[in-house]
């Protein structure tokens, strides 16, 4: 069995069970991306943080912090990571849905239409060298798309994200083996979770 998290950050339960994203993920890789990967960020930070100034911290200004200093890197991967697995859970929905009001007319505007949009962030994720994220994020008052690698995250640099999808390959590696454009395109055809990009938009304005 594994041993809870121990310290000030926790892994926070996931918003479904873990087999409601299927057949697009499946529980197996749920079980494994959630119950490892993303509780084994939660634990090394929790260790990393001991006795730092970190520990007292809120994990978002955990990661701003310790992405101004190289000497941060340890403690900026795990929490960056911690944060943008706990964010993408978040964006996932069994229900999936279209956005609606200002932000489906903002998507619109900057991308032509949704469907527009939809195929791109699916070709830019796809188009992400290595491990990484692709990011829906609202800049300077206007939507645009974005790719990280590895840890990287919008948010440590002031941009506020709408929404994301993980391209690390334990992502999608069981259900889609070396498929990545799939897994994208099933994933933001499917799986968005649309009310909670309205409510990260509405808070951007």
């Amino acid at each position: 069995m594994d041993k809870p998290n121990t310290g000030p950050f926790t892994l926070s339960p996931l918003p479904y069970d873990e087999g409601a994203l299927a057949p697009v993920i499946s529980a197996n890789t749920m079980s494994f991306h959630y119950g490892k990967h993303h509780k084994a960020y939660v634990d090394n930070l929790n260790r990393l943080a001991q006795n730092t100034r970190f520990g007292a911290m809120p994990l978002d200004e955990v990661v701003r912090e310790s992405a101004k200093n190289p000497a941060d890197r340890a403690i900026f991967n795990n929490a960056a990571q911690a944060w943008n697995h706990a964010f993408f859970w978040a964006c996932l929905s069994p229900r999936g849905g279209q956005p609606s009001g200002d932000l489906k007319q903002a998507l619109e505007r900057d991308f032509g239409s949704v469907e527009s949009f939809r195929e791109q962030f699916a070709k830019e994720g796809a188009a992400q060298f290595g491990s990484g994220w692709v990011w829906l994020v609202g800049d300077g008052g206007k939507l645009k798309i974005e790719k990280t690698a590895n840890a990287e995250t919008p948010m440590a640099h002031g941009r506020r994200c709408l929404l994301t999808i993980d391209v690390w390959e334990h992502a999608y590696y069981l259900d889609y083996q070396n498929r990545r454009p799939d897994f994208l395109k099933a994933v933001s055809e499917k799986l968005l979770n649309w009310d909670f990009a309205v409510q990260n938009y509405q808070r951007a304005g």
